[in-house]
């Protein structure tokens, strides 16, 4: 009996050793996100930029863990490096179930994301919701999802091909391959100014939907149990004003990379 409580108490000890070493081999924290996703995030030489890394930087910084805000390909590659381990957060995601399978969601989410339908100005068509988009081809770019909901109307309601981009995709518009291309707002104007097409394409109203976006960690990476920690930044962060100051300069930051130089 003193032998079979001896090896309960070794294997409790043992557990809580494994715990505490997983945790303390978070020394860094190597987090992705969208390249083409401005002004929220956006690829500048290795690394992303924009709001959602400015944002896990200060929090990362307050718990004194070091960030790396890291590219990792495209959006689709970005999101394989969080599912296979090689990053250990990725920002600016959506909620859906298979993403959930990989990824632990940090609550709350730091920004509601609009979601919008653009056409070429002079292709306009009547609309009024995601119904008026069946029976045309539309486009989007590759790896995106727009939530469970959507995602299922997609499949089962639209024709959507997916580019390597919001760039091709604009260029599969322009060039009448499509009739639509479905993305978020912001991102969608930012990219279409920064093609020279600000004033060919419009956004059709009302938007699509508005998504929640959010903060991952990878289920496989060590740094996991700092989930709740970056919760109460994301918190304290979104609600005194700090992530409407990192939006304000990650415009700044993408104007200045962006506008032609005279």
């Amino acid at each position: 009996m003193k032998r079979l409580l001896r090896l309960s108490v070794f294997a409790a000890l043992t557990l809580i050793s494994s715990a505490a070493r997983a945790e303390d081999a978070c020394t860094k924290i190597t987090a992705t996100g969208h390249p083409q996703y401005p002004v929220i995030a956006f690829k500048d030489g290795d690394n992303i930029a924009g709001a959602a890394p400015m944002l896990v930087e200060a929090i990362a910084k307050k718990i004194n863990v070091p960030l790396e805000s890291k590219a990792m390909g495209t959006w689709a590659d970005a999101q394989a490096a969080a599912k296979d381990g090689k990053a250990d957060m990725i920002f600016g995601i959506y909620y859906n179930d298979e993403r959930a399978t990989y990824l632990d969601y940090v609550q709350p989410a730091f920004v509601f994301d609009p979601v919008v339908v653009f056409v070429n100005k002079d292709k306009k068509f009547p609309f009024t919701g995601q119904d008026d988009l069946i029976g045309k081809k539309g486009v989007t770019n590759q790896g995106e999802s727009y939530g469970n909901d959507f995602d299922a109307f997609i499949k089962d309601k639209l024709t959507v091909a997916r580019a390597d981009g919001i760039d091709d995709a604009f260029k599969v518009l322009m060039a009448g391959d499509a009739d639509y291309l479905i993305a978020g707002y912001y991102p969608g104007l930012a990219e279409a100014a920064k093609a020279g097409l600000k004033d060919d394409v419009v956004p059709l109203e009302p938007a699509l939907l508005s998504a929640e976006m959010f903060v991952a960690f990878s289920k496989k990476s060590p740094c996991k149990s700092l989930a709740p920690q970056f919760g109460e930044g994301i918190t304290a962060l979104t609600t005194d004003d700090s992530f409407h100051k990192m939006l304000t300069d990650a415009i700044a930051a993408w104007d200045a990379k962006n506008t032609p130089k005279e």
